[in-house]
């Protein structure tokens, strides 16, 4: 028998299942062998005192999106997998955004000649739906999902991207029909809007009035109308960047009716506040996103929604737009209203860190719950498990070795993306990844990248088995 690759010696591997003490051997790329006392490889990595956990996936960022509004983002596919690579990510999985009167295959196809040979680390995508033509719905949407684009996304807010009820329910027919999973965007458009004129006719625009103009209440309603539509068209949904306790409570009601309703979390609404959005000048608008962050009271139900199994994903939602220069978040102006901001964050490097210190590092879950949130889960939503999202024999060699005792003070400075901040600037993290591999291959060491730009791979998805539908459509046409 060829010998290993590589031997990754004396380390604790963890997946969504279990931890263990073994050693894992990689040839070809994937891991052919896990145990004790394997034979010598080609190169030896001792992970003495370290984790060996599966590279993460980040399945939900935005990485070189047209935006429509004069804003640029400013992470390209390089910059930004390089980021995520560094925070100890192996798999990336932002949006081919659909413009209004554009084709699907169009933007498809757009998205490719933005990331192909630039990518650092694997990546998939998925598809956003906001013009569902009859062209769309009933020739490329289809088409595409058996293409491997097995996922997209719609929004219920936003006047370039929102669907109404119908084309939702439209959408999520042909979802239901080719076996893709939905991801939901909720937030009721016309309630933002109107609370919007509100606040500006009375000359409230700084950016703390963001959070006034979406409270919890919006996304109450639209997560409720979303699982209802859902439960109309017999088929599982993914409600996105969840923020608080009145969305929670609609998804498990949901949940406890035994709707196969999936939700996500992201690092904002645990380590962030609406006192964040009130900062002198516009400073504020660094931590403008939607739904935007709550209070204390609601990170603690957050958190008790990854305890509890309300959530299984945790993304990052980068959506990095620089503070400073003509077409970040200041394109409309330094005073510009909050309206006029362009929404969103930065956060692929600093998602693992974050929650694995506050989470596993202060007991509020398990090891292998932090795999299954960021790894795991992720890859199997979307049709990449057992590929991705886990350290078994067959697998992609994806491997994160983590120091789980290094203490780092989160500082732009520290960070690898194209961002000129971070909103977690001096927060103080135990535990952090010091290694990276990508397929068997070391893509960042102790902060410093290895790899070079066109070593990720496009990722064709599989159907994904939570997609679905666990019953017959009862009563549907």
């Amino acid at each position: 028998m060829d010998p290993f690759d590589l031997v990754i010696r004396h380390g604790t591997v963890a997946t969504a299942g279990d931890v263990q003490r073994c050693d894992v051997g990689i040839r070809g790329g994937r891991v052919v062998a896990l145990g004790e006392g394997l034979a010598k490889g080609k190169e030896e990595i001792d992970a003495t005192g370290l984790l060996v956990l599966p590279g993460g996936v980040d399945a939900h960022c935005h990485f070189d999106q047209p935006t429509g509004d004069g804003s640029v983002m400013a992470d390209d596919f390089t910059s930004g997998t390089r980021s995520a690579a560094c925070g100890g990510t192996t798999t990336v999985i932002p949006f081919a955004c659909q413009m209004k009167g554009q084709s699907l295959r169009a933007a498809v196809e757009d998205y490719h000649r933005r990331a192909d040979g630039k990518a650092v680390i694997d990546y998939a995508f998925h598809l956003i739906v906001t013009d569902p033509t009859e062209q769309v719905i009933g020739q490329e949407l289809p088409a595409l999902i058996r293409d491997g684009y097995t996922s997209f996304k719609i929004y219920m807010t936003y006047d370039s991207l929102k669907l109404n009820d119908r084309q939702i329910l439209e959408v999520l027919d042909v979802a239901r029909r080719e076996g893709a999973m939905v991801m939901i965007h909720a937030e009721n458009s016309d309630c933002i809007a109107w609370l919007t004129d509100k606040l500006e006719l009375a000359g409230k625009t700084a950016p703390k009035y963001h959070a006034a103009a979406r409270p919890m209440v919006v996304e109450r309603e639209a997560t409720h109308r979303a699982i209802a539509l859902a439960e109309l068209a017999d088929v599982p949904i993914l409600i996105v960047h969840v923020s608080g306790a009145e969305a929670v409570e609609q998804i498990r009601w949901a949940q406890g009716r035994g709707m196969r309703i999936y939700a996500e979390t992201c690092p904002q609404y645990l380590f962030l506040t609406a006192d964040d959005l009130d900062q002198p000048g516009h400073e504020g608008s660094k931590c403008i996103c939607s739904p935007p962050p709550r209070d204390k009271a609601n990170q603690q139900v957050i958190w008790d929604g990854l305890q509890g199994g309300v959530f299984q994903v945790f993304s990052s939602d980068h959506a990095p737009f620089r503070f400073d220069g003509p077409d970040g978040k200041q394109v409309h102006g330094a005073d510009a209203p909050f309206s006029k901001v362009p929404n969103g964050i930065p956060g692929v490097e600093t998602r693992l860190p974050l929650l694995f210190s506050a989470g596993v590092g202060e007991g509020r879950i398990t090891l292998e719950q932090f795999v299954a949130l960021t790894s795991a889960n992720p890859a199997r939503l979307y049709g990449l498990y057992p590929r991705k999202g886990t350290i078994a024999v067959g697998s992609d060699a994806d491997v994160a070795l983590w120091d789980p005792q290094r203490e780092v003070t989160i500082s732009n400075a520290l960070l690898h993306h194209n961002v000129d901040y971070t909103p977690y600037e001096g927060i103080r993290v135990t535990g952090w990844p010091v290694l990276t591999l990508s397929r068997g291959a070391v893509v960042q060491r102790d902060g410093t990248l290895t790899a070079q730009p066109g070593h990720g791979q496009f990722l064709p998805c599989d159907l994904p088995a939570p997609a679905r539908p666990r019953t017959g459509r009862a009563g549907a046409v």
